[in-house]
């Protein structure tokens, strides 16, 4: 364990990651002081000589980490508070669920065009996956970013669960029965099942409640006291080999939180789908029947809102993802079959001033044909969506949604079709 902490380039990317962030050593079950931070080599070399085993980092970066204290009100913290990162902690007592809970989340990021993603070994059965807090945008709906930690954090966090949960029932499922998956965790069988479907977060765990103010993880090239190995960064976790953490093999040559490379921005998209995202999911919890009027039938585009056929008329400029994204859940709405809306996009792409990936679109098909509920299309008055891709949503004048304002059109057709037929 010193022999591993003495080593040089070990200091030098503990002191790197350490910056602007409130630090706790562990020796051993004896937790070090909070506040602490470190600005020098020689600041990691004391605490080695204190008996120092373990190393951890706050998820928040902060303008003086020596001006925390217990009990601070969130306004304290906020105009103390640099930033965040992104931090999805992935645990399960076997690690190869944890790999496959990892890879998935990984796709996850990739999918939301997210370039600037970091990945370490946990040092035991765990991963981290990291997105740093430069990959955001500064501003979100008006509001600073770094204002609204820890809410923001466990949105995405939540978000990115619900995305992958189908693909990694599948995965888990096709590994194992579900009798064997309870077994090699210790569980019962009946503990995996909720409202009668599998639920693989029973078996994997993402650590969304426990983010909080002040959270904490273990730092990149720290041992892990019970397993003796070492958390390293990993460049491809389909090749990542228990051996490579062992501390005699560990190579410093990834660099984990790389924020001299950030591309700035890259996780806008994963930022607003996300936020969306909550929003509709807190709109269904508290709607009545009035959210919108329902109707089975297929509404065709004559009674579209003039925003929806100004996207569907193809997008000069910016926000052909964005675009994407409404008219999936705009058309689950008019209950058009999602292999006609398939098609129909595929056809609509040719339209944009430069083409979507096709597989990109087929991957959005994917993912929503595995999704249980339906969601709605943005509000009209959301900023981050209609009115920043230069579309005028003047037919909703009077409705909070398009979807409102077309199922209102094709009713108030049918009735009046209705009311004609028994006239005549």
């Amino acid at each position: 364990m010193y022999k591993h902490y003495s080593r040089k380039d070990v200091q030098e990317e503990l002191l790197r990651v350490s910056k602007n962030r409130e630090i706790q050593v562990w020796n051993k079950d004896v937790c070090g002081k909070r506040p602490d931070s470190v600005n020098y080599i020689g600041d990691i070399s004391a605490l080695l000589r204190q008996g120092m085993t373990s190393f951890h980092i706050s998820v928040e970066r902060w303008k003086d980490p020596l001006q925390l204290r217990s009990g601070m009100s969130k306004r304290e913290l906020d105009e103390l508070r640099l930033g965040f990162d992104l931090i999805l902690d992935i645990d399960c007592k076997k690690w190869e669920y944890s790999r496959i809970t990892a890879e998935l989340l990984i796709d996850a990021l990739k999918f939301h065009d997210v370039k600037d993603i970091s990945l370490k070994f946990s040092g035991n059965h765990g991963f981290h996956i990291a997105v740093p807090f430069e990959a955001f945008p500064e501003t979100l709906k008006g509001e600073k970013v770094n204002l609204l930690f820890p809410d923001i954090v466990r949105i995405i966090a939540s978000y990115l669960k619900e995305m992958i949960k189908p693909f990694l029932s599948e995965r888990l499922l096709k590994l194992d029965t579900i009798e064997n998956l309870a077994k090699n965790i210790g569980k019962k069988k009946e503990e995996l099942i909720k409202n009668d479907e599998f639920d693989p977060f029973s078996v994997v765990d993402i650590d969304t409640i426990l983010i909080s103010s002040r959270h904490m993880f273990r730092a990149p090239f720290s041992l892990n006291e019970k397993s003796g190995l070492v958390s390293i960064p990993i460049k491809d976790i389909k090749t990542f080999n228990l051996d490579d953490a062992k501390p005699e093999n560990v190579k410093v040559n990834i660099k984990y939180l790389d924020l001299d490379n950030v591309e700035k921005g890259s996780a806008k998209n994963l930022l607003l789908q996300a936020y969306d995202w909550n929003i509709k999911k807190e709109s269904y919890k508290i709607a009545d029947k009035k959210t919108y009027e329902v109707t089975t039938k297929e509404i065709q585009e004559d009674f579209f809102p003039s925003c929806i056929k100004n996207i569907l008329g193809g997008i000069k400029t910016d926000g052909r993802k964005r675009a994407v994204f409404i008219l999936i859940n705009f058309l689950t709405h008019m209950n058009w079959p999602i292999e006609k809306i398939d098609s129909y996009l595929l056809e609509w792409n040719k339209k944009n001033y430069e083409h979507l990936r096709e597989g990109y679109i087929k991957a959005q098909i994917s993912w929503y044909k595995k999704q249980n509920n339906k969601i709605l299309p943005p509000n009209c008055d959301n900023p981050a969506y209609y009115k920043s891709m230069g579309i005028n949503c003047g037919d909703c004048t009077k409705v909070r949604n398009p979807v409102n304002y077309a199922t209102r059109m094709f009713n108030l057709k049918n009735f009046k079709n209705t009311k004609n037929h028994k006239k005549g």
